[in-house]
């Protein structure tokens, strides 16, 4: 995520929003708020990266206002109809959605009918982001990408690859892998990135594009074998492991991040003071360090700056789509 420059949070001090207090003083226009339990949408399963980096944020900023911030798992269709059901809601800052690209970038592509309207959607920041890495079985026998590469150019659609759903970034990451090398792959969606890492792990299923933060674990535990990550530079929680290029396969990059949004109509005081209680969080030395122990690295980013890049995100996302003729199964 090159437009959100997490050095632009986190590098000077000068940048620091002052302490908001607990429920006291707001953003111009905002007093008062938030004076109750304000819920965040997850639209995927608990235990995924999705989920986690949503309840890290939650935890802080209960902590920050004194009042509950209580995460619903609301998981199916690639995260749409959880996103469907947060944009229903009343548009008072009471209801948010934390989600990785695909409802706000992917699925519009892929879905005829979404039950929502990504594009009116108010960004208030992104949370974090992870790179994905190519991720095998153990039980594969494979021990690099280039032997991935080889054994998937010699068998066509032999291989199985898991996918947290339709239109996640593993789906998309996949797509990518097999539009450079001119590979195919059998994809087997699931629902949400927990199950569909359990299959990869038991050798059910040959392999998987995920975010280091959801495989971290099963990783070090030598359950699952990293073998590349997609991005120009080497994960710093999984040095071993080679970036794309040192694998043999540049131009494979592709992260997973995760925003906070809005529903429409969400007024602009509302959505400041989000802003910079979220900006506060992301500047806490044990939330960042937190977000490292997952895998993952805090962004930050402005209600506008994010916009810019979500849809920067949907116009990248959207090409792959089409050129690699990616379809809901």
């Amino acid at each position: 995520m090159k437009l959100l420059n997490r050095r632009l949070l986190l590098a000077s001090p000068m940048l620091a929003l002052p302490s908001l207090g607990t429920g006291a003083q707001s953003a111009s226009g905002a007093t008062g708020y938030p004076s109750r339990p304000v819920r965040i949408i997850v639209p995927f399963p608990a235990g995924g990266s999705n989920d986690i980096s949503a309840r890290v944020a939650a935890e802080h900023l209960r902590t920050l206002w004194g009042q509950p911030f209580v995460v619903e798992n609301l998981s199916g269709a690639g995260g749409n109809v959880g996103t469907a059901n947060f944009a229903r809601a009343e548009p008072d800052g009471y209801t948010l959605l934390v989600t990785p690209p695909g409802p706000l970038s992917i699925n519009q592509f892929l879905f005829r009918d979404l039950g929502f309207a990504p594009e009116g959607f108010v960004p208030v920041t992104v949370l974090c982001e992870t790179p994905n890495v190519a991720i095998v079985s153990t039980n594969s026998g494979i021990r690099t990408l280039g032997e991935l590469i080889e054994r998937a150019r010699a068998r066509p659609e032999t291989l199985t690859y898991a996918s947290q759903g339709v239109g996640t970034t593993s789906h998309l990451t996949a797509a990518l892998f097999q539009d450079l090398t001119g590979t195919k792959l059998v994809h087997i969606p699931y629902r949400g990135e927990a199950p569909a890492m359990t299959d990869v792990v038991g050798g059910r299923v040959d392999m998987i594009f995920s975010n280091v933060t959801g495989a971290l674990t099963q990783h070090q535990a030598g359950r699952v074998r990293m073998l590349a990550v997609a991005d120009k530079e080497r994960a710093p929680e999984v040095p071993d492991v080679p970036n794309a290029a040192e694998a043999g396969l540049p131009g494979f990059q592709s992260t997973a991040w995760f925003a906070a949004v809005a529903p429409a109509s969400t007024p602009a005081p509302v959505v400041a003071r989000l802003y910079e209680g979220l900006s506060q969080v992301l500047r806490s030395p044990s939330v960042q360090r937190r977000y490292r122990e997952l895998g993952a690295a805090v962004v930050g980013g402005t209600p506008a700056e994010t916009a810019a890049f979500v849809a920067a995100e949907r116009t990248r996302w959207g090409a792959l789509v089409q050129r690699a003729n990616v379809t809901v199964e």
